[in-house]
């Protein structure tokens, strides 16, 4: 089931070759499709598919699409995703359906306000997602992924990726359990046999080179332990030992990815999404003076900076309820109101949790108001 997957995946990517939309690092601007992204950083080298579009992603991890449509990943030949729904930023939680469903079930803070980055953590530990997440790691150029940075799947990559894939004597699954994805002792997981045929070092480096067989070294002679005794232009033993090690050494595998890394990579790159769609919204003001006898209802408009706020929902407190109270709050018109209830020389924290149309993510806004 799982090739007839793959193959029905791949044909409707084939079918769809003569669709435009192909966006590169030069790519125009011109028409009216929108740009989103793989998480923050991205990935770039990843063959993308929308109902409209088609292309590959840049060095930002970016795609284009029109709302509404749904997105599917390829790395080469291999498909990765299907059927995300396309927004501003994609993760790799909206990968996986069960965990892209569960986003949308918000947790609550110590203050009892919604927020989604709870319920972002716990779903960290779900296998599939993990799978993707390793393998995408994996594929990195360099290897590890430094904070701050996207990961970079290059041709050279993906050219050695699509002439193994053939060979692998089942297809991958992501959908797996983690040690069976993984697994690289006792029964080579299809991804490390994969991993295993691709080099990542420049074409013609020793390192891509095969390595010295046993049969090889066992016929080898021994190097002489008195130096002015070896023979530059023989090959000995020892020799053929070390470049076999080096050039298994350098081969990569799942588990060269560490669990923590793993957790740390996705969790900083939903830190800085959040971040990045918080920073889109402001309040009316920060700081708010109201003397003690100013008790009437105030209104604090969310604002949004490049357009009008679309709120789905919208909830606020007072740190401080005897000094400044919420009188009400209205997601429709993106607002809140308070009011005094202390004497002068009080204050209060007023905090605002909304979540924006286009977003599971909920944003916190805080606001001082001071009694003078």
């Amino acid at each position: 089931m799982r090739s007839a997957h793959l193959i029905r995946l791949s044909a409707t990517l084939v079918t769809t070759l003569a669709l435009t939309g192909c966006l590169d690092d030069g790519g125009s601007d011109s028409n009216d499709t929108r740009v989103g992204r793989l998480n923050y950083n991205g990935f770039s080298g990843l063959t993308y598919q929308t109902q409209s579009q088609r292309g590959t992603t840049n060095a930002n991890g970016e795609f284009r699409y029109y709302p509404g449509e749904t997105l599917s990943l390829w790395v080469g030949d291999l498909a990765l995703v299907q059927d995300v729904p396309t927004q501003k930023y994609v993760t790799l939680l909206e990968f996986v359906p069960e965990v892209r469903a569960a986003l949308t079930d918000p947790s609550t803070d110590d203050e009892g306000l919604s927020t989604h980055t709870v319920r972002e953590q716990l779903l960290l530990g779900n296998a599939e997602l993990r799978n993707i997440t390793r393998f995408l790691m994996s594929l990195n150029w360099t290897g590890d992924v430094p904070k701050g940075q996207g990961i970079a799947i290059r041709k050279r990559v993906i050219s050695q990726l699509n002439a193994a894939l053939p060979n692998l004597p089942e297809p991958i699954d992501f959908s797996v359990s983690e040690a069976a994805f993984t697994g690289s002792n006792e029964e080579v997981s299809p991804a490390n046999r994969l991993l295993a045929e691709i080099c990542f070092y420049p074409e013609g480096h020793s390192l891509c080179d095969e390595p010295p067989t046993k049969e090889a070294i066992e016929l080898a002679p021994s190097r002489p332990e008195n130096e002015a005794d070896r023979d530059p232009n023989i090959t000995y033993k020892e020799d053929l030992e070390n470049t076999r090690d080096r050039i298994l050494d350098a081969i990569r595998t799942l588990d060269d990815t560490l669990p923590n890394d793993l957790e740390s990579y996705l969790s900083r790159e939903l830190t800085a999404i959040t971040t990045a769609v918080a920073n889109r919204y402001y309040l009316d003001e920060h700081v708010a003076s109201h003397t003690a006898s100013d008790t009437g209802v105030q209104s604090v408009r969310i604002r949004k900076i490049d357009g009008a706020p679309e709120i789905g929902n919208i909830e606020a407190i007072s740190t401080r309820t005897d000094q400044v109270a919420i009188h009400a709050t209205n997601w429709q018109a993106a607002e809140f109101d308070y009011f005094v209830a202390g004497d002068a020389g009080g204050e209060s924290e007023l905090v605002v949790s909304f979540r924006p149309e286009d977003t599971y993510r909920w944003i916190h806004k805080q606001l001082r108001v001071v009694i003078r």
